[in-house]
């Protein structure tokens, strides 16, 4: 993988956690379950193995991008944790007539 691939992986992610946080904002579940797979599938893209060594304004541009991915998980677990609570408050329920 070159610096350009790399980045570009970067790039690609953070775009798509953006779109995962836009769609949480609106509780777009179904948008946001199909953007995590779209994530998921791109940071797999990367194969095994270490990703090289990035210096000067390559390793800047990564950072920053890294920054931003974890601003967007951030704010997509703010609004998604609720959510989820209240859905394991209802499934814990018991249920009756039953």
């Amino acid at each position: 993988m070159t610096t350009v691939d790399v980045l570009s992986m970067y790039e690609n992610i953070a775009g798509l956690t953006s779109q995962m946080a836009s769609a949480a904002r609106l509780n777009d579940w179904d948008g946001l379950s199909e953007l995590e797979h779209q994530c998921a599938v791109e940071a797999c893209s990367m194969g095994p193995g270490p990703l090289p060594a990035l210096s000067g304004a390559a390793r800047q541009r990564k950072l920053d991008l890294l920054r931003k991915i974890l601003a967007n998980d951030r704010e997509i677990r703010t609004m998604t944790e609720p959510w989820m609570m209240q859905l394991s408050k209802v499934m814990a329920a018991p249920r009756s007539g039953r």
